[in-house]
């Protein structure tokens, strides 16, 4: 295996600010988790630092080497993060659902149209695109708006737990299903519901393709400093070619330079240096 490019001491200073990588400035409250999310722009659950970009596991431990152990149940910072995000997902102020290649991510909900634009999909598309147990599900959560996971299995007719699993994850990974909530009492089971209903505005945004590449790309070198070949399509889910149609649109305008093939540095103006929300 190649081993990993090492950046710049200056950039992963850089990030260690930016994704919250430090102990003074790591998240402990639901609060927190959403002041992150607005300033990265969008950001992993729980990844760790053997994958590029933002992560709340990683600002939740406020280390830039942490790793996830084997035993996440009995890991406190791992505990934490997942009772924030269920925090996060009941208070409804950000996007949060499977993406693309069924990772979790939060998106700020400025970022929602740019995101939909690539990954979303029109209701004309939806019975070409979409398999027959997500068509299922997604006509009940239409009729009901909100249900649980155990009621929406029974009502659907797709009683498979795989099968209703897979349906679940492609109408996340479309954006058109979310989480609600997270209960746990008297057993565990996710609330979900349409999109559309908690981001109404985002989500029916129209968007052009290369806009919306353009926005993502502006979103992750805004917080990395610099990418390096193939770390904006692999953070985001996005092809690589397109990945670079983002970055160069950057370079077009001037927020960005490019110093060799798929190397990308963010131009440091008043726009792109830290705000003073960034040290709140």
């Amino acid at each position: 295996m190649r081993p990993p490019r090492q950046l710049p001491t200056e950039i992963e200073e850089f990030r260690d600010e930016r994704w919250r990588r430090e102990g003074t400035r790591q998240v402990g409250t639901a609060f927190e988790v959403e002041r992150f999310v607005e300033q990265v722009g969008f950001a992993a659950c729980l990844t760790d630092s053997r994958r590029p970009g933002p992560s709340l596991y990683v600002a939740v431990c406020g280390r830039r080497d942490a790793v996830l152990p084997r035993n996440v149940q009995k890991d406190e910072e791992a505990s934490l993060t997942w009772v924030l995000k269920d925090e996060v997902v009941k208070r409804g102020n950000i996007y949060y659902a499977k993406l693309s290649r069924g990772k979790a991510t939060f998106l700020a909900p400025r970022m929602i149209p740019f995101f939909h634009a690539i990954w979303g999909m029109r209701r004309s598309d939806e019975q070409r695109r979409l398999s027959r147990s997500a068509r299922a599900i997604l006509k009940v959560l239409r009729r009901e708006w909100e249900m649980a996971t155990s009621d929406l299995r029974a009502e659907s007719g797709v009683h498979d737990r795989q099968t209703f699993t897979r349906g679940m994850d492609e109408l996340q990974a479309a954006m058109i299903v979310v989480p609600s909530e997270v209960l746990y009492q008297p057993r565990f089971t996710y609330i979900w519901t349409l999109g559309v209903g908690r981001f109404p505005d985002a989500l029916r945004k129209r968007v052009n393709r290369e806009t919306a590449l353009r926005e993502i790309a502006r979103g992750f070198l805004s917080g990395a400093g610099m990418t390096i070949p193939g770390e904006l399509a692999r953070v985001t889910g996005l092809s690589r070619p397109e990945a670079g149609r983002g970055n160069r649109a950057l370079v077009a305008e001037g927020y960005a330079t490019s110093s060799a093939r798929g190397v990308y540095h963010l131009v440091m103006t008043d726009h792109a240096s830290p705000g003073p929300e960034a040290n709140d």
